[in-house]
């Protein structure tokens, strides 16, 4: 459907995560992957979706003066935010390990931006969803650390693996957004595009 509404325009999404590249599949969108790496540091001082929105544009900014008039880059970036304070993706098992058990028996916030740039101008936009765990055992969180992939994800947890079907006991908000983009957030901005 929206692709059909889309077809001037090209869009590329500037991402190396499975999970939104399959967002973008399961969307029905025709798009291209552009990759860049950027090294992903923000101010000290900003706070929540302050780092995504950040995060998103700072990606975007790389592609400064590459974009052709009918292109649409779409960049974003996840952080868990828990005790006033952001979670990326964990370093080590070790680090895994502290952030699973500081989520244990608690709410945080999965924060994401989202940054459409053209040639013209940016956007950015962001969701934030409330996820709450149930009390996750010792055995329980290595058992998900030695046999799922917790390193490439920010809070070390995939809500769609093994620990969100036994660990989480309440979402409030987007499932989309928890792996990495408020999909219906994204249809809606590109629709307003058509």
């Amino acid at each position: 459907m929206l692709r059909n509404q889309l077809k001037k325009y090209h869009l590329i999404l500037a991402s190396g995560s499975p999970r939104r590249q399959q967002f973008f599949k399961d969307l029905d969108l025709d798009y291209e992957i552009r990759l860049k790496d950027i090294e992903e540091i923000y101010p000290p001082e900003l706070n929540a979706h302050e780092i995504t929105d950040y995060l998103a544009q700072l990606k975007a900014s790389a592609f400064e003066g590459e974009l052709l008039e009918n292109e649409i880059l779409i960049t974003s970036d996840t952080i868990v935010w828990h005790n006033n304070q952001a979670l990326g993706k964990p370093k080590d098992k070790q680090n895994a390990f502290e952030i699973l058990k500081s989520l244990s028996n608690a709410t945080h916030e999965v924060i994401t931006s989202v940054c459409f740039k053209t040639k013209e101008k940016t956007a950015v936009l962001h969701e934030i969803t409330k996820v709450t765990f149930n009390t996750l055992s010792d055995e329980a969180i290595l058992y998900y650390i030695d046999n799922f992939e917790p390193y490439d994800k920010a809070g070390a947890y995939g809500i769609q693996e093994w620990i969100g079907f036994v660990g989480v006991s309440k979402i409030e908000g987007s499932y989309a957004n928890v792996m990495g983009m408020p999909t219906d957030k994204v249809y809606g901005y590109l629709s307003k595009l058509a």
